[in-house]
């Protein structure tokens, strides 16, 4: 078959996804006749990486494949298409997702332990349902509380292959000089999670910790956790 036509179809079924592709369902797109194996569509992949490679286009491999999106450096200019400032969540659902990606598995105790206030729980609730967080086991402890760990749509959505590419919490300068500013869609329980149009980008929020004096190295903690996850914010996707 030829190596032309595999790239144009494998680059169209990208662009018209809008979302992360793996190689058997990029092999799909082929009829069954025509199908060309994992080697082929392997090869279209770095082909498309190399000619993007001068481009405001990349190739993004996620948890879930592959995608196309707009690099990050033309973010700014392609976000004057949306006039109205998007919404924000709260600075206390940024860190609690930032806790559970950084030290999964984690029980809602643990993350309140850290953050030196209790977890509201439509913040849980909204994750859940935005597949982000999920329940991975239950902690041995009386109650058995259920242990909190990340989904394969919160790789999907930050970008991440593994949470293992999450920025390093030792390599993370403070939350003031990254200047944060992640934006992230807003469902309807947007408002009950603390997320308003005027919300305040995470790094101008610092009361929401409660007094964490006696334990400073936690509340640090939780900062350097929401400043990796905001640092691996997602790029505009094509």
């Amino acid at each position: 078959m030829n190596e032309q036509y595999i790239r144009n179809v494998v680059e169209a079924g990208l662009l018209a996804a809008g979302r992360s592709l793996g190689l058997e369902e990029l092999a799909a797109l082929f009829g069954e006749s025509e199908r060309p194996g994992t080697a082929a569509i392997r090869a279209s992949l770095v082909q498309l990486e190399q000619e993007y490679a001068a481009r405001a286009l990349e190739l993004k491999e996620t948890a879930s494949g592959v995608r196309i999106q707009v690099r990050r450096e033309f973010a700014t200019e392609v976000s004057r298409l949306w006039p109205e400032r998007p919404r924000r969540y709260s600075r206390a659902l940024l860190e609690t997702l930032a806790l559970i990606a950084y030290r999964q598995p984690i029980t809602r105790a643990e993350i309140e332990a850290v953050r030196g206030v209790a977890v509201n729980p439509d913040i849980i609730r909204t994750l859940l349902e935005r597949n982000w967080v999920r329940v991975v086991g239950h902690r041995e402890l009386p109650g058995r509380p259920e242990l909190l760990g990340t989904a394969r749509e919160f790789l999907d959505y930050f970008g991440l292959r593994s949470v293992d590419e999450l920025p390093p919490l030792a390599q993370l300068r403070g939350l003031d000089e990254i200047d944060p500013q992640l934006v992230l869609p807003v469902g309807p329980d947007a408002e009950a999670t603390g997320a308003t149009a005027d919300s305040e980008p995470v790094a101008q929020v610092t009361d929401d910790l409660g007094d964490a004096d006696d334990e400073p190295a936690l509340a640090q903690q939780s900062s350097a956790a929401a400043a990796g996850l905001v640092a691996a914010g997602p790029a505009c996707e094509d």
